[in-house]
């Protein structure tokens, strides 16, 4: 039941990165950080304090980090680079296609600060379009992580894989509900199993869709929640257990419904079994300066649009 999931605390997932890419570094004498002028808000002065000549301050040129990152690579070191999600992707989008893509660097790149979570930097920061981006790039693994632990954890997995990654996670306080050893990279985690509707989740809507279902629970319907922290590659056989039960879906995700979580949930179902499908998830616009709270609200990525979407698809399947 939804009700027994335990919060164990609350933390920005941006601190589990920070304490994974430590944790990284002490396993990995190769592990190097990179940053774009903004060590403090990546959480990177644990890992700079300890492993200093392992730490590369590139200022605010984030296209130079990534192409001194595939350099890196050539030597055998493990680079990630670290600044936010907006200027990871969007600032840099030609030198990781054309020097880290194309020849399938090992490096890692390491965006926080993304989403409407961003708050109050407004819409110039709170890209809401990087995960298409990312997914795009033949070869490139994408993950978004749902809480604290699970940051951490995918942090420390990423540095032993071989080949290119794109890691999200945000600024915002979030609640720690998930277990390190939950984390597989490419393996989806079941939050709740059940037989009338499938929510798939990434990052900070996992949550949202945890407190959606619990009210769904109430009312009687049994909820299906899978957490889709690996956007790509996805765990296809997950998805497709969940809805050949169900036979229907919500997606949610803190991005545009255009080329998010729920563009490839949608293309996997249309190509083996068709079935109604919702999205949570901005509609084609930019975002605007606020609160988390207020943002995600005004948007339609909240727990009471989460119930909406599930009332509506299962009026849809049952129609």
């Amino acid at each position: 039941m939804l009700k027994d999931i335990q919060v164990t605390g609350n933390k920005d997932t941006r601190s589990g990165f920070g304490d994974g890419i430590l944790e990284a570094g002490r396993k990995n004498e190769n592990v190097i950080a990179l940053t774009a002028d903004l060590l403090g808000s990546m959480k990177l002065n644990a890992f700079v304090k300890e492993f200093p000549e392992r730490f590369i301050q590139c200022g605010i040129a984030e296209a130079n980090m990534i192409g001194v990152a595939a350099g890196l690579t050539i030597g055998g070191k493990i680079p990630f680079t670290t600044t936010f999600a907006n200027f990871s992707t969007g600032r840099v989008y030609d030198q990781i296609r054309q020097s880290v893509a194309y020849s399938g660097k090992n490096v890692k790149i390491c965006a926080s600060h993304a989403g409407l979570t961003l708050g109050e930097d407004g819409a110039t920061h709170q890209i809401l379009e990087d995960i298409g981006l990312m997914k795009m790039l033949p070869g490139m693994t994408v993950i978004v992580p749902a809480d604290y632990n699970q940051t951490k954890a995918a942090t420390m997995a990423i540095a032993e894989m071989d080949g290119p990654v794109y890691l999200r996670f945000g600024r915002p306080v979030w609640p720690i509900f998930t277990k390190e050893s939950d984390f597989v990279i490419g393996k989806a985690q079941v939050i709740s199993k059940g037989t009338d509707v499938s929510i798939f989740a990434c990052g900070h809507l996992v949550w949202k869709a945890i407190e959606a279902g619990r009210i769904l629970e109430e009312k009687g319907i049994s909820v299906e929640i899978i957490n889709i922290h690996t956007i790509k590659p996805l765990d296809s056989a997950a998805v497709l257990a969940s809805i050949s039960k169900t036979k229907c879906a919500v997606t949610c995700e803190e991005h545009n419904i255009i080329g998010g979580l729920g563009d490839s949930i949608a293309q996997l179902a249309s190509k083996n079994l068709p079935i109604p499908i919702e999205f949570i998830g901005t509609n084609d616009t930019f975002g605007e300066s606020g609160t988390p709270a207020q943002l995600l609200t005004k948007y339609g990525l909240d727990a009471s649009n989460i119930v909406e979407a599930v009332e509506k698809v299962l009026g849809r399947k049952n129609a």
